[in-house]
């Protein structure tokens, strides 16, 4: 299966803190975390690590960050000739606060707005396409010019350009923060989390996933909405865990599972990646996850 990974990617770099900092102080670290990141590249990432036959398709800044995000994805076997490398725009840069305490983690981010990467064809037909709502006009251009790609959408913050995208896929995974806006609905009980999935599938015609966090994932299977309850562990920072659940399901769509099989390797993917520092460093690898899933392959 050739999956074609297209959106955003950045340079991050992470300080680990016992507690969030207060306003007006100053802090001393002992230690930083550097890697690339962003929805789509830590998705790429984790599909390349675990094997897949991976294209990225993002911009960057012909950089030093820029060239570390490159030879990152290229360790990993990903092919990069999509990757634009531009002379405009600098790499975009998050500068991460990981509370260990809790395992939060608080994020800035600087990307231009007019950043985005210059119109291009594909040599090859994908079979599966994997977008975060980054690149919207290209993310378009390759749902209407490969329909039978499965496409899939990190929905991760309710944007125009986001939903728009989340109405012309197969699979609208997405974030609790995008379901409950795009809803108007806020869970609180059972029949909030209902009544949300409902209006889910009025909206959206492709199957729809919710990301619950610490509750786990939020879907409908054989007619019935579930709940499938995420794994209990001590979170660190859960930086990254959502795009490692995405590329999880991913992985999981190529290698023609179910979908609650997919969800339950997603599960357990995004939570064992929020006991590590770091986005690269927290990729889960395939014997950490046979010891939860052990016909994982």
């Amino acid at each position: 299966m050739k999956i074609l990974v297209i959106g955003h990617a950045a340079y991050d770099i992470t300080f680990p803190l016992d507690k969030f900092p207060e306003e007006n102080t100053k802090n001393r670290v002992s230690a930083r975390v550097e890697c690339g990141g962003g929805p789509s590249f830590n998705a790429a990432y984790l599909l390349g690590k675990w094997g897949m036959d991976v294209s990225f398709a993002g911009i960057v800044g012909n950089d030093n960050y820029g060239r570390k995000i490159l030879k990152q994805l290229q360790d990993v076997g990903i092919e990069t000739k999509y990757l634009q490398m531009s002379d405009k725009f600098p790499t975009t840069n998050s500068m991460i606060i990981a509370n260990t305490g809790t395992g939060s983690r608080t994020i800035l981010t600087y990307r231009p707005e007019n950043m985005q990467m210059e119109n291009f064809e594909l040599d090859f037909d994908p079979d599966i396409i994997l977008m975060d709502g980054q690149e919207y006009d290209l993310s378009v251009k390759f749902i209407e010019q490969y329909p039978k790609a499965i496409s899939i959408i990190d929905a991760g913050r309710p944007k125009e350009n986001i939903i728009k995208l989340s109405k012309m896929v197969d699979y609208v995974v997405c974030s609790k923060e995008f379901a409950e806006t795009v809803t108007e609905t806020k869970i609180s009980d059972n029949n909030s989390i209902i009544d949300l999935y409902k209006k889910m599938e009025a909206m959206f015609s492709g199957k729809s996933i919710v990301t619950l966090e610490s509750m786990g994932s939020l879907y409908k299977y054989n007619d019935q909405i579930k709940i499938m309850p995420s794994l209990k562990v001590k979170a660190v920072d859960s930086t990254g865990a959502g795009d490692i659940f995405h590329g999880a399901f991913t992985y999981a769509i190529a290698n023609n599972y179910d979908l609650e099989r997919a969800i339950m390797l997603s599960n357990v993917s995004g939570a064992l990646s929020v006991t590590k520092i770091g986005g690269l460093a927290s990729m889960p690898e395939k014997e950490e996850i046979r010891k939860y899933l052990h016909d994982f392959r």
